[in-house]
């Protein structure tokens, strides 16, 4: 009788973001041998470049916005000048510290991460991987060779590379005055005059935050408005914001070329004008880091883009390999990623994968006002590809934005026409990424709109106004149905 312990199942995560490090940690807790292989560090450019040092720099500029919009709270904040009276103080916002504490946040998140992998068992090598096959990985730790070289064998790998920031060969990143979304935290001081090119989500966000670090923005858009893939009600909304704030807005107006002549920028457009500022972001999109990384050799599909086709349980065209994250074709979200990276681990294992499900993954834009968005869209309803009745309600009605000084918002819910069921919703506001999960929530369990009308909401609060538009929509529904 042969008493030997089986072997554990043998894993090997390429990558460290939210996608690998789920994967790592979920293969770990099932007994799996587990390696993760990462460059820069667990947690990847999500947590060190890219999540969180842009959102911590996100709730920097919302404390610098509130102190500027305190006025019309009755708060105001003041001196006393030589003569005696009370003299209005400048808000100045000094950029080192924010951005040593952001980059320091982002460390101590990845060290967190690194520290809950290493306690559940996973073997964390810093270096570099690449297929050798669709069962071996080649590992390079960047030493002297030939020790800088490791074969590793695996039942199963799982590619979470991520992506990294499209550059133009006209604009030219300095990592000084022309920077991408990675460069933007050497800065020493706010910028006199920054030129976003780019309106989506990270050319918003980043637009939105500067301005209310007290920075003179130009956002140009190749498109006729910003955020066009997103809801058009709230892409509106906040261009209408944008503009409120001082913020320029070149619409249908695409940078030629960007050159820096000395300590001026010259972002050259599409009608021949010359615009010049101090700094200028480049936020033009993602390249996946899928190059030579052995993926066609080891029989990977690749799209001409260099994302990796994966199905809803994050398998690729090889048995064995998955892929997750921003490397993949899924969304480009952190959420999604770790819901792959935990799905693919549990189908390898033969544990339960439930498989992803967009229809009620839940995203957000942290501008200010934030856009969160889950599930069906109007432009679907609009288009006819979707069956659902549409309900607006502004935020500007609800008690608890009239006591918070809120203008800007609004909630949209939308149902199927018969059933009521919740298939979909918008939201703008402050803290909408929080109030977006009951939504979620309502969808995820089929729950109708009358379900969430009947929810109790604290009075006053914001997520009342969510069961308001619940009850709005009982209305809509019933005029719906009368046609």
């Amino acid at each position: 009788m042969n008493s030997a312990t089986p072997r554990a199942h043998r894993v090997v995560v390429i990558g460290g973001g939210p996608g690998g490090y789920e994967a790592a940690l979920a293969a770990a807790q099932l007994g799996a041998d587990a390696t993760l292989i990462e460059r820069s560090g667990v947690g990847g450019s999500a947590v060190l470049t890219d999540v969180v040092p842009s959102k911590s720099l996100i709730a920097t500029a919302e404390a610098a916005q509130a102190i500027a919009e305190a006025a019309d709270l009755g708060v105001r904040f003041t001196v006393t000048g030589d003569s005696g009276r009370a003299v209005r103080p400048d808000v100045l916002v000094n950029l080192a510290a924010v951005n040593e504490r952001l980059l320091r946040l982002a460390k101590e998140q990845s060290h967190d991460m690194h520290e809950t992998l290493k306690a559940a068992g996973v073997r964390i090598i810093a270096g570099e991987g690449r297929l050798d096959g669709p069962k071996r990985v080649i590992v390079s730790t960047g030493g002297a060779q030939p020790k800088d070289f490791d074969t590793l064998d695996a039942e199963t790998v799982i590619v979470a590379v991520g992506a990294h920031p499209r550059e133009l060969d006209s604009s030219k990143p300095d990592g000084e005055r022309i920077l991408t979304w990675k460069q933007l935290y050497n800065l020493d001081s706010v910028p006199e005059h920054l030129v976003v090119i780019g309106s989506g989500v990270t050319g918003a966000e980043f637009a939105s935050a500067y301005a209310s670090l007290g920075a003179k923005v130009t956002l140009v858009s190749s498109r006729d408005r910003v955020l066009p893939g997103e809801d058009a009600d709230a892409a509106d909304l906040l261009e209408e914001v944008f503009r409120k704030r001082g913020t320029t807005v070149l619409s249908n107006n695409r940078a030629q070329s960007v050159v820096r002549d000395g300590d001026v920028v010259k972002v050259t457009l599409g009608d021949g004008s010359i615009l010049e500022a101090s700094h200028c972001l480049v936020a033009v999109g993602s390249i996946p880091n899928t190059a030579n990384l052995g993926l066609e050799a080891a029989g990977v599909e690749l799209t001409a883009s260099g994302h990796i086709p994966v199905n809803r349980v994050a398998c690729t065209s090889v048995p064995g390999i998955y892929a997750v994250g921003d490397c993949s074709n899924a969304m480009p979200l952190a959420s999604v990623a770790s819901h792959q990276g935990r799905t693919a681990v549990f189908h390898a294992l033969g544990d339960f994968a439930k498989p992803l499900d967009m229809r009620v993954v839940t995203s957000n834009i942290f501008t200010s006002p934030e856009i969160a968005t889950v599930g069906t869209s109007e432009l679907d309803v609009q288009n006819g590809e979707v069956a659902g009745v549409v309900y607006k309600l502004d935020l500007e009605s609800n008690a608890r934005a009239k006591m918070q000084g809120v203008t800007d918002g609004f909630i949209k819910l939308i149902a199927q026409p018969e059933s009521g069921i919740v298939i979909g919703g918008v939201i703008v506001g402050p803290k909408a990424s929080e109030l977006i999960l009951l939504i979620s929530f309502a969808m995820e369990h089929r729950h109708t709109i009358d379900q969430l009308a009947r929810s109790w909401s604290v009075y006053p609060s914001l997520a009342g106004a969510i069961v308001d538009a619940a009850k709005g929509m009982h209305t809509a529904l019933r005029a719906q149905s009368a046609r």
